[in-house]
């Protein structure tokens, strides 16, 4: 019997990678553990730190006092305005021209001075319609030394007629002479008032207290009563009227306002600022623009420092009324965030704290209040973009702002 040698195991060449392969996975996968673990270290690190940084940023800015301008919550009466646009209207404009014909002797106005009724501005040669008074008053004279004459003589034919010494047809006859001179006389009145008039129209004068303006015509010219154009234009400028228009839904306010009383208008420059004049409201017109959905009003003011000028244009408020005892703040504290209006109240501690409040209406700086805020609290005027809540803050004094100013001291 034949024995095989003794056989020894000896590993498989194809094995060794694969052990090798396994351990290098094993590696990679530890490797990649720590380098996880490293990274969420250094992450929580951060943001630990970022935390901090954050806090210490907030609990400094929370301790920063902010400079702030205040104003008080006052109790007053409010004026209620409606705001409009409007320009100057002359109160009377006249175009002054020639009501007969001649040429133009004098002028006798300086452009742009201020006239009266009856103040002479130009004189046309009068001489032609002097002769023409003359000849028609001569006729008069004449027409009415016949109509004596043929009076006389009808008394003496009416004493003949009674004794029938002459037929009745002639005391008729004489009694129609009477009548026709008695039409005549009539006739050369009128014309004798007719030359008279023309006499006077020659003597151009103001129709009305105003302003006259550039000359149109110079003296020399011969005018006609036909010409299109006149000799200059007089305006009267005080009083002055101002058309303004409002939007049609006020239309209901204003006539029930004007039902109680004479309503006031105020006037001011295009930009604003600078008051013109205080006025009544005179007329309400009396139909819509469909166009625009306006209405048309007239106030009519007393002008006597010329502030006012035919076609300037102006901002025009009308006061509707007056609100008694109202709470009003500067219409600068009223902020706006996603849950409506709110303020920035500055507590006893000097901390700003937000406030949510209702408002009834802005009328010019002043915002009149229906809840929220009760009066004497201070409230931000300026300075609350760099507010948040809690936000201790140093104000100034109420009576150092201009906002604060205009509160206490407006009518």
């Amino acid at each position: 019997m034949i024995h095989s040698p003794t056989s020894t195991s000896v590993p498989s060449t194809a094995a060794q990678p694969r052990r090798r392969g396994s351990a290098r996975t094993v590696l990679l996968v530890v490797a990649a553990l720590v380098l996880v673990g490293i990274v969420v270290w250094v992450v929580r690190s951060r943001s630990s730190a970022a935390a901090a940084t954050a806090a210490s940023a907030a609990k400094m800015a929370s301790d920063r006092v902010v400079p702030v301008i205040a104003a008080p919550v006052v109790r007053r009466d409010v004026p209620v305005w409606l705001d409009g646009l409007g320009n100057v209207s002359a109160f009377y404009t006249v175009t002054v021209k020639p009501q007969v014909d001649g040429r133009i002797d004098n002028v006798a106005f300086v452009e742009g001075q201020h006239v009266k009724k009856g103040d002479l501005l130009v004189q046309i040669d009068p001489r032609a319609f002097a002769i023409q008074l003359e000849s028609a008053q001569a006729n008069l004279a004449r027409d009415r030394a016949n109509l004596n004459n043929a009076k006389l003589n009808a008394d003496r034919y009416r004493i003949l007629s009674s004794q029938n010494l002459i037929s009745t047809q002639q005391l008729t006859d004489q009694q129609s002479s009477v009548a026709q001179l008695t039409a005549q006389i009539g006739s050369d009145q009128a014309q004798v008032d007719t030359a008279r008039l023309n006499l006077d129209y020659a003597r151009i004068t103001s129709p009305i207290d105003g302003v006259v303006g550039v000359r149109i015509v110079d003296p020399g010219n011969v005018v006609h009563a036909s010409d299109p154009g006149g000799l200059v234009v007089v305006t009267q400028l005080d009083p002055i009227a101002v058309f303004f228009i409002l939007p049609e839904d006020d239309l209901p306010a204003v006539s029930k306002a004007m039902a109680q009383g004479p309503l006031t208008v105020e006037v001011r420059s295009r930009d604003g600022d600078k008051p013109l004049g205080e006025g009544t409201l005179a007329v309400v017109d009396n139909q819509i623009n469909q166009a625009t959905a306006t209405i048309r009003l007239k106030a009519i003011f007393a002008n006597p420092q010329r502030l006012l000028w035919p076609n300037q244009f102006v901002k025009a408020r009308l006061r509707l009324a007056t609100r008694s005892d109202s709470l009003v703040v500067p219409a600068a504290v009223v902020q706006h965030g996603p849950q409506g209006m709110f303020v920035y109240v500055i507590g006893t501690d000097s901390a700003a704290s937000v406030r949510p409040i209702a408002i009834d209406s802005i009328q010019g700086d002043l915002a009149i209040v229906t809840s929220g805020l009760h009066e004497g609290e201070q409230v931000v005027v300026d300075g609350q973009a760099q507010l948040r809540p809690g936000s201790k803050v140093a104000p100034r004094p109420a009576a150092a702002t201009s906002a604060s100013a205009r509160v206490e001291a407006k009518p």
